[in-house]
């Protein structure tokens, strides 16, 4: 009567039901008592609450573990947490002086009453290991601590890829009870759970920033009020792996094309290189294709950096053309427009600096002023010869058939002589402007090349270290 008495005082609410008469036998071990006179008159499939205006607090706590996968195409990210909860249900308290101190149990998560909280973002069941117990404490608390593998559904924003951070939310709420019946809380103060990384495993290619937990209240058409909690888990790429393999061959290949500008004009080797580069770059862009992420809303800003690389080796390739071009093809040309020598070979050789413009004026110069003497000397010996002949000719002069001859072949000779040095004249004109132009468009494509690439390196610095 004694033991039958204490028990009713444990549990003062199981006093009065009809089915309170079944006393657990006093020899049998008290977690064993405990667990049975817990679970004996229990129902899991209503709210534990003795008052039904009462409502159910659940603090929830989650704690990242690690970074699965991140799937920009399907735009879905696989995490590994630690999620916590704890409520309080008032059928499940006990007197621990009744249990030998017993002040916590273990019971099966089955067969009490457990809150629908779920994660709106769910987009497949993870491969979760199976927790079945919860602890129950004596005065009702009931802490529920399970991993979970958590595939949600996030919005990835891959143009900064690969200094990209990602931010995904993970919101947590009753399926069924409004806000009257389940409430939402933190389990821990925001401050801890933001720079929590004790249990993160930290060396795969995602770095863990924070995690922001927030609270709100929402309602579907003008319905009752639904509590929920928001936890972002903000993550950032490690991007030492691509800038390896991905951004330093890109930028050997365009720095091998700038110096590949010094190779000489009028030679084919520059050509040549050039083709080189472009196909390298080609086989290069589809090796790399399958590394870049993919989405069908929006292509990452390297994406757009190896277009544009390949578009200044194409520019590169046509500038090249279009010099030797210019430089081999003079026999076909007339000579240099003046507008052109004086954009060119004036203008344009001070603005750049070209030191041996004065040197290349002069040979232009005294090879004019050699073909012009030439062929006034041409030009003077047959009307010297035909109005004061010489001794030792006047006999061929007067009478031979051969004299003729001999002056027209030494007057096609004059004629080829100035034909000659007129071409020589204009070649050398041509390979001045396509030196010019040579060295005016290399500067301008080395002022893209480093503008561009300013700007994306301070655009990549400020995501690095934002």
């Amino acid at each position: 009567m004694r033991f039958q008495r204490c028990w009713h005082s444990c549990f003062p609410a199981l006093a009065g039901t009809p089915k309170a008469s079944g006393v657990p036998d006093p020899d049998t071990p008290a977690l064993l008592r405990l667990s049975d006179s817990l679970l004996a008159h229990y129902k899991k499939s209503t709210r534990p609450v003795r008052d039904w205006r009462t409502t159910t607090t659940v603090a929830i706590d989650v704690m990242v573990y690690a970074i699965l996968s991140v799937d920009e195409k399907n735009q879905v990210l696989t995490t590994y947490i630690w999620y916590r909860q704890h409520w309080t249900d008032e059928f499940l308290q006990w007197d621990p002086a009744c249990f030998d101190n017993i002040t916590q149990i273990s019971l099966p998560a089955e067969s009490i009453w457990v809150p629908d909280i779920l994660i709106n973002e769910f987009v497949d069941v993870g491969k979760s290991p199976d927790v079945p117990y919860v602890y129950v404490r004596h005065h009702g608390e009931v802490q529920n601590l399970k991993p979970i593998q958590v595939v949600t559904a996030c919005s990835l924003d891959i143009y900064n890829f690969p200094f990209d951070v990602q931010n995904c939310s993970l919101t947590f709420t009753s399926w069924l009870h409004n806000i009257r019946d389940i409430n939402l809380s933190l389990w821990r103060t925001p401050e801890l759970v933001k720079f929590d990384r004790s249990i993160f495993m930290n060396q795969g290619e995602w770095e863990l920033l924070y995690v922001l937990s927030h609270f709100q209240e929402f309602s579907v058409k003008s319905s009752d009020s639904y509590a929920e909690m928001k936890f972002y888990v903000v993550i950032r790429r490690r991007p030492l792996f691509y800038t390896v393999s991905l951004l330093l061959p890109s930028i050997f290949l365009m720095v091998m094309d700038i110096v590949g500008f010094y190779l000489p004009p009028n030679s084919g080797e520059r050509v040549s290189f050039k083709i080189t580069l472009l196909l390298g770059y080609s086989v290069f862009l589809i090796i790399v294709s399958d590394t870049l992420p993919a989405t069908a809303v929006g292509t990452p800003l390297i994406g757009i950096y190896f277009v544009v690389c390949m578009a200044l080796l194409v520019i590169s390739l046509t500038e090249t053309i279009l010099i030797v071009r210019l430089i081999h093809n003079q026999d076909l040309q007339p000579h240099v427009p003046s507008w052109v020598k004086h954009l060119l070979l004036e203008r344009a050789a001070v603005l750049l600096c070209i030191r041996d413009r004065k040197k290349l004026s002069q040979s232009r110069a005294q090879s004019s002023d050699i073909s012009r003497g030439l062929g006034l000397h041409c030009s003077s010996k047959p009307k010297s010869r035909g109005t004061r002949p010489a001794p030792a000719f006047g006999s061929l002069a007067e009478g031979s058939p051969l004299m003729p001859s001999i002056l027209h072949e030494i007057s096609t000779i004059r004629q080829f002589l100035e034909k000659r040095d007129e071409f020589r004249d204009v070649a050398r004109e041509w390979l001045q402007v396509g030196y010019v132009l040579d060295v005016l468009l290399f500067r301008a494509y080395l002022l893209a090349v480093l503008a561009y690439t300013i700007t994306l390196g301070a655009l990549w610095s400020v995501w690095q270290y934002a």
